[in-house]
């Protein structure tokens, strides 16, 4: 026995040995891609504007808690239950355990595998079998084994290894994809919460309209009673107030939508879940964009789909060590006996050691298809990156002239709404005084409501807009998040 496990372990030093061999395949680069040394809508005077400003080495960047930034208490106790109770971001979350399991499964195929299979076995064979001569008893054979058997492949070419490390960077590239999962429920959620503000501010707006026109209305008809003014006049006051009534009841459609959505991102059922009117009155905050090329390391997707280009380099290898022999080694050592009590002796120990070396002499292209299949996956996975890259610039880019624009049309909206509302005063103030008929004050009033809305959807816009663009520079996330495998 002595003899035999120095045998074993000289087997397995040689085995150690040979793991420091070479790894075939490219050695991975990180793919380029084209950058613009600003961004073209990151216009510079929009940050006298204090919309959005370029970063500079002082400046606060955006952080986990972004949503901070908008000085919303409500948004601030809503946001951090996505990451507690969404359910899409639980399956995320669930896929990224998948993935790191993987990692441990790949793994263990660097060590070896060690099994037993006991057995007991009784035969006796028949008298009549050819070849064979009966003994003077033939009351059959019993045989007892109690084996321990190993089994090793020497990576010799690195395609347990690249296996291993592919798995390491799907886990990251799954990593970063919660995170993507995570920034966009957080957005969503910021979305549709100003979206609901605004529907409350438009909502305030046209229920103090009603207000407005049933006193209008109530003029109308005692000036009417009084002879002073048409029936025609008094169909008309009516008419916009039936009509401003129609729209604050119809708001309340979107509204009640938005508190839905809000309850399943937030995982409730929309019945338990109310949110507390309060109309939009927050101006979009500044937000530092940095440089393109540091975009490259705050957005999750461009990390995940950049880890995916790694791992399909990784492939690459795989499939080329499939060319090389492989390198196998087996061990048998046990005890072999005709008796359970003669089992565990000295005597009735086995062993059996050996290397075994193969190599696929013709398959008929399979290995040229595979490492063809594995090229056109790693060209794949670039083209990806690149594209999710060119992708994320275009975002930031759109979501910069949408708040550079929505900054010139608050100003220009606002001083519409005030000429407007002046307007509705003097034609009204002309009406009651017999110079106007009170057409001249319906269409005063129509264009002052639709002013004082078109005010509210700007700002609500805004803060649209506002939220898409940190969603476009990543939410303050960096690639040094990533997990380290």
């Amino acid at each position: 026995m002595g003899r035999s496990l120095r045998i074993l372990t000289g087997v397995l030093g040689a085995a150690s040995l040979l793991l420091s061999g070479c790894m075939v395949g490219p050695k991975y680069v990180k793919p380029t891609v084209p950058l613009a040394p600003a961004y073209k809508e990151n216009k510079s005077e929009t940050s006298k504007e204090g919309n959005w400003q370029p970063a500079q080495p002082a400046d606060t960047t955006l952080k986990g808690d972004w949503w901070t930034i908008f000085n919303d208490a409500q948004l601030n106790q809503l946001e951090p239950q996505i990451a507690i109770s969404n359910q899409s971001l639980k399956a995320a979350a669930a896929r990224l355990v998948e993935a790191r399991a993987q990692i441990r499964y790949n793994h263990s195929f660097l060590y070896p595998t060690i099994g037993t299979s006991p057995s007991v076995i009784g035969e006796r064979e028949s008298n009549e079998r050819p070849y064979f001569t009966a003994p003077l008893t033939n009351t059959g054979l019993a045989d007892l084994q109690l084996p321990l058997d190993l089994s090793y492949e020497i990576d010799l070419w690195g395609r347990i290894r690249r296996t291993v490390n592919a798995s390491k960077e799907e886990a990251q590239a799954s990593a970063a994809d919660l995170q993507t999962a995570l920034l966009s429920l957080q957005s969503e959620l910021a979305v549709d919460y100003f979206e609901a503000r605004a529907n409350d501010a438009d909502e305030k707006l046209l229920l103090d309209t009603v207000k407005s026109y049933e006193e209008a209305y109530r003029i109308t008809n005692n000036r009417f009673q009084g002879g002073v003014a048409g029936e025609s006049d008094v169909d008309q006051a009516k008419t916009q107030l039936e009509s401003a009534r129609v729209q604050a009841s119809d708001v309340n459609i979107q509204r009640a939508q938005y508190e839905h959505a809000i309850a399943v991102l937030l995982g409730r059922p929309p019945a338990e879940f109310t949110l507390v009117q309060m109309p939009l009155d927050t101006r979009p905050p500044a937000i530092p964009t940095g440089l393109p090329s540091e975009l490259l390391e705050r957005r999750p997707d461009i990390a995940a789909a950049e880890r995916r280009v790694n791992e399909a380099n990784e492939r690459i290898g795989i499939a080329r060590a499939a060319y090389f022999p492989t390198l196998d080694i087996s061990l048998l050592a046990g005890f072999e006996s005709t008796a359970i009590a003669t089992l565990v002796r000295g005597s009735n120990f086995i062993w059996g050691a050996g290397p075994t070396l193969s190599q696929t002499i013709f398959d008929a292209g399979r290995r040229g298809a595979v490492s063809q299949q594995a090229i056109a996956g790693y060209d794949e996975e670039t083209a990806n990156y690149r594209q999710t890259t060119l992708t994320a610039f275009q975002q930031v880019e759109d979501n910069l002239a949408v708040l550079h624009t929505l900054t010139l049309e608050a100003k220009q909206q606002h001083d519409a709404t005030v000429a407007a509302q002046a307007a509705e005063r003097i034609f009204n103030n002309r009406y009651v005084g017999g110079i106007d008929t009170y057409l001249q004050v319906v269409t005063a009033q129509t264009t002052a409501l639709q002013n004082e809305r078109n005010e509210i959807a700007i700002e609500r816009r805004q803060m649209d807009a506002s939220v898409l663009l940190v969603k476009a520079l990543g939410g303050g996330w960096t690639t040094a998040q990533l997990p380290k495998y």
